[in-house]
This record gives structure tokens, C-alpha cells and sequence, in this order.
């Protein structure tokens, strides 16, 4: 069980990176948005992770990130600070304060509507932690909150065609074990 957990977590991160490296890196939308659909792999990552092992994989992912894209920081730091907030509060959107064990969090397993609300609270973050360390002038302010608007819905919509597309076989796994 654990060793499929840990293979499909390195295989989503083998084609969140490939596709954010690969595709992503090169859309910039009339410069306002820039979609980083990498964040979904952190956003997923099993409630059980360990907290500094989460920190620490937000980090170098974030890093791998900045590193293809030839600039250092705005991806590991957002990325790791969306790993910090979603330590800290994650567990209060996703089971909203019941006692339930949560093992991926994903659209199948909490619901549209708590994924929906977890996953742009912390795609905001780490846009707007990102778009102010890469413009770094709070004199383009309208400029930040703009494209973490923009950026945000779009990534955001990338995560929902993401789900809909690569975890149909979970979803119909549930379906299957509901019907038994």
C-alpha cells in the first residue's frame, strides 16, 4: 500500500514537472497570467507526509521549478510557504473540523466544493507570494493582484481538468466500492 502511494505521488510529480517545464513555463497569457500547474502536486501530496518532509519536497520542487526557468526563489518560496499554510490549515477546509482521515486530497475524495475552496486559498497564496518576489515593486501592486487573479483562475482550472482527466480511475474506484 505505501509503496503505491509513494509511486503514484513520483509519477504525478513526473508529469506535473514535465508539463509545467515543458508547456507551462512557455504561456504567459497577455502577461497577466502565468499558469503553474506544478503547485497541484504539493497540494496533493498525502495528509500523512510528514511536516518537514512536506516543507522540504515544496522546496525542491519550487526549486526545480525556478531552476528551468532560469530564476532562483519566487517558486521555492511560494511553494514552500503554500506547504506551511496548508500544514496549518488544510485539515480545517478539507474535513471541516470532523474526525476524517483524508488520504489524498483531491476533487473524489473531499468534494468539489471543499477541494474547490482549499485549492484557491492556496493558489492565492503562492501566486501572490510569487508575483510580488518576481515583479518585487509594490509600486506595480494592481499589476501583482491582477495577474494572481488570473493566474489563479486558470491554474485552478488546469487543476479541475487535471482531476477530471488523470483520477477518473479513483473516482471510479469509489463508485465501484459504494455499489459493493
Amino acid at each position: 500500500m505505501f509503496q503505491n502511494i509513494v509511486l503514484k505521488n513520483f509519477l504525478r510529480l513526473i508529469l506535473l514537472l514535465t508539463l509545467q517545464i515543458l508547456i507551462l513555463n512557455n504561456v504567459y497569457l497577455t502577461g497577466w497570467v502565468a499558469p503553474m500547474l506544478f503547485v497541484l502536486f504539493v497540494l496533493m501530496l498525502p495528509t500523512q507526509t510528514p511536516r518537514n518532509l512536506m516543507l522540504l519536497i515544496a522546496f525542491v520542487v519550487g526549486l526545480v521549478v525556478d531552476i528551468s526557468s532560469n530564476v532562483l526563489g519566487p517558486c521555492a518560496a511560494a511553494c514552500t510557504l503554500v506547504a506551511f499554510c496548508r500544514i496549518t490549515f488544510a485539515d480545517r477546509i478539507l474535513t471541516r473540523g470532523e474526525d476524517v482521515v483524508v488520504g489524498t486530497p483531491s476533487i473524489h475524495s473531499v468534494g468539489f466544493q471543499s477541494f474547490s475552496v482549499y485549492s484557491l486559498l492556496l493558489l492565492t497564496i503562492f501566486f501572490l507570494l510569487y508575483f510580488l518576489l518576481m515583479i518585487f515593486s509594490l509600486h506595480d501592486l494592481g499589476h501583482i493582484l491582477l495577474s494572481t487573479v488570473a493566474s489563479t483562475g486558470v491554474t485552478w482550472l488546469l487543476v479541475v481538468l487535471y482531476q477530471w482527466m488523470f483520477l477518473h480511475s479513483e473516482r471510479d474506484a469509489k463508485r465501484e466500492r459504494i455499489s459493493h
